[in-house]
């Protein structure tokens, strides 16, 4: 496995922290554990810290790799699902990683299609997590234009309180682990395409081709997520090949630390059947 970079000019980060460059950003991520290679992405405003839960069960049976997306957490660069496939596509040749299975949630959903869509014989298996519709580029259920202007004239931290307040961020657990875990994440995110968006369009968006997607996947929604994303869930379901769904019972939008045990079975039963390398 390649030398990482080491992430000793950052203060204060956890020693499990490296870091990788790739397109002007300097990516954070973590490698943990044993076995078939699962990568793990994010969604908006979060950052790889959001699968602790899933680390800690599971790095004993898979390699867990997950990393903030450019603009997030502790990478840098400025936000852009644009260049998500990319940056993936980097961080798997920098590990040597020919073939891994994706968790990917919300707008990390979109980063896991797309991945699977442009190098479908990469990818051993899907788990789809709170999924967007695929249609647009921007989720239709979140108000950017409202965000941003927010941001731009009151501050970031009043964009982060709102934020904090919508459905989209609402945890029903009353585990005070996976709220201070959401709450840490929120304050860590710098909020730079809302502050300073792009418009110049000079990167264009990688087009998603489900028909492309062989890989199995999983698409898991939480019972009390939006309206939105379940029936985005039910029309992703019926255009991918090989797809099945799953309800976690008592959860929103954050299942994984609404419900971590349910979720951490639910994707440890998947990919002990679909995730393992082909010979």
């Amino acid at each position: 496995m390649t030398t990482s970079t080491s992430p000793s000019a950052v203060p204060n980060v956890d020693p499990r922290d490296r870091y990788l460059m790739h397109a002007d950003a300097r990516l954070r991520y973590r490698d943990e554990g044993h076995g078939p290679a699962v990568i793990l992405l994010h969604g908006w405003t979060l950052d790889l810290e959001m699968w602790e839960p899933q680390v800690a069960a599971l790095e004993g049976a898979f390699r867990l790799v997950r990393f903030d997306r450019r603009g997030h957490g502790l990478s840098s660069g400025h936000p852009d699902t644009r260049r998500d496939t990319a940056d993936l596509a980097a961080l798997l040749r920098h590990l040597d990683l020919s073939r891994v299975s994706l968790i990917g949630m919300s707008q990390g959903a979109r980063a896991a299609l797309g991945f699977a869509s442009a190098a479908p014989t990469q990818v051993s298996a899907l788990i789809l997590d709170g999924p967007p519709a695929m249609e647009t580029a921007d989720s239709d259920d979140i108000p950017l234009g409202e965000f941003r202007r927010l941001a731009q004239t009151q501050g970031i931290e009043a964009f982060r309180r709102q934020w904090g307040r919508t459905p989209l961020m609402q945890l029903r657990t009353p585990d005070t682990r996976g709220r201070e875990l959401l709450a840490a994440m929120l304050q860590r995110y710098p909020g730079t395409d809302l502050l300073y968006p792009d418009t110049s369009g000079s990167v264009a968006a990688p087009a998603v081709h489900l028909q492309s997607v062989i890989a199995p996947a999983l698409i898991v929604l939480g019972e009390y997520d939006l309206p939105s994303r379940a029936q985005a869930a039910r029309v992703l379901c019926t255009r991918l090949p090989l797809c099945e769904r799953a309800v976690i019972a008592d959860a929103g939008h954050l299942p994984n630390l609404d419900k971590p045990d349910v979720y951490n079975n639910l994707c440890r039963a998947f990919l002990a059947r679909h995730g393992s390398p082909r010979a």
